[in-house]
C-alpha cells in the first residue's frame, strides 16, 4: 500500500467512527496520555486541535489547561510555531485547523517539556507517518528542542510497518485506545 493509499484508508476508517465511539475512544487515548510518567512532570505541554478525523481534542484541552501551561499550533507557510492555549481564543487556521489567534503569546521549542502529535498510522516502535506536509518533523528536529515525543491515535492505526524516511522524527511513546 502507499503512503496515498494508507492516508485514504486510514481517514474513510477514523471517519466511520460513530460520535459516541470517537468520543469513548479520545477519552481512552488522552487519559492514557494524562496518567503517563512524563506528562505528569511536564510543566508544558504542547497539544494539537483535532481535525474531524483525528481523536477529540476539546475535552483534554479543557482539562489539562486548568492544571499546566498548554500550546497548541500555528500554521504560517511552511512552518509551524506554538502559541499559548487560551480557550475561546482560537479561530480557523491553514487548513481549516483551529489555531490561537494573532495575539497569543509564542513559546519556544525549549520550552516544551511533551508534545502530543497526532498522525494518519504509527508504528510500536515510534514510526509515524503524517498528512504529508512534514510540519511536526520539521519542528521536532529543531535545535533546541527537547520534549518528550507522544504520538496518538486510535488502535487501528498502529500498523506493523511504514515506510521511513531519513527526515522522519520517531516518537518515545505510542498511545492508542486499544
Amino acid at each position: 500500500m502507499t503512503k496515498k493509499e494508507l492516508r485514504a484508508a486510514m481517514k474513510k476508517q477514523n471517519l466511520s467512527l460513530s460520535p459516541e465511539e470517537r468520543a469513548a475512544a479520545s477519552g481512552r487515548i488522552f487519559r492514557r496520555v494524562a496518567e503517563s510518567e512524563p506528562f505528569g512532570t511536564a510543566r508544558c505541554v504542547a497539544f494539537f486541535c483535532a481535525l474531524p478525523d483525528e481523536p477529540e481534542t476539546e475535552e483534554a484541552l479543557a482539562r489539562w489547561g486548568s492544571a499546566r501551561r498548554i500550546v497548541v499550533p500555528r500554521v504560517g507557510g511552511d512552518a509551524m510555531r506554538f502559541f499559548d492555549y487560551v480557550p475561546g481564543a482560537l479561530r480557523a487556521g491553514a487548513f481549516r485547523i483551529a489555531e490561537p489567534d494573532g495575539d497569543a503569546m509564542p513559546c519556544e521549542p525549549s520550552e516544551i517539556d511533551l508534545i502530543v502529535v497526532p498522525g494518519t498510522a504509527f508504528t510500536q516502535a515510534g514510526a509515524r507517518m503524517g498528512r504529508g506536509r512534514g510540519f511536526y518533523d520539521k519542528y521536532l528536529s529543531q535545535p533546541g528542542f527537547r520534549g518528550v515525543k507522544v504520538g496518538v491515535c486510535y488502535a487501528h492505526q498502529l500498523v506493523g510497518a511504514l515506510p521511513v524516511e531519513p527526515h522522519d522524527v520517531f516518537m518515545d511513546y505510542v498511545i492508542t485506545n486499544g
